[in-house]
């Protein structure tokens, strides 16, 4: 199975349903079943990073989508796949004169993104990257194994 390893909180965040793009800066035309690895990068180094109010929009979504009250982090695990979903399809981003993003096929704008949208948040949404849709995303038990650059090839069992 492909497999692609993500950043924390952006690897969770795609487990949870929060997340439907994983942006990059390079296209793929791979479609069908990947793995989603967090990698090892410590969460917390992340979330501090971040501007505040992208903190506080990660922290919401898994409250939100787990229906816990603390304890975000301790559901962000690290070198583990923790989850699979489909990728279905590979946009190219465009940022409108309004400031949302559109993502476009073969030139013709297919997805609207409000530029207040939380998705915005969780990605890298610049003129000229991608944006990769993830549907059918199943969380599952962490699997801890090493992860790669790039998409690679899981030996795992299939979940």
């Amino acid at each position: 199975m492909k497999a692609i390893t993500i950043h924390q909180p952006w690897a969770s965040l795609i487990s949870i349903g929060a997340k439907r793009f994983e942006t990059r800066g390079w296209k793929t035309n791979y479609r069908g079943p990947i793995a989603i690895h967090a990698s090892k990068k410590d969460p917390k180094l992340m979330i501090q990073s971040l501007p505040h109010g992208v903190q506080v929009s990660v922290f919401d979504s898994f409250y939100d989508r787990l229906n816990i009250a603390s304890g975000a982090i301790s559901h962000m695990p690290t070198g583990a796949i923790v989850a699979t979903a489909n990728l279905v399809e590979c946009y190219k981003i465009h940022v409108d004169h309004t400031g949302d993003i559109v993502l476009m096929l073969g030139g013709v704008p297919k997805v609207w993104i409000g530029k207040d949208s939380p998705e915005t948040s969780f990605g890298h949404y610049e003129d000229g990257r991608y944006a990769w849709l993830l549907q059918d995303v199943n969380r599952i038990d962490p699997v801890n194994t090493k992860g790669q650059q790039g998409l690679w090839n899981w030996e795992g069992e299939k979940p």
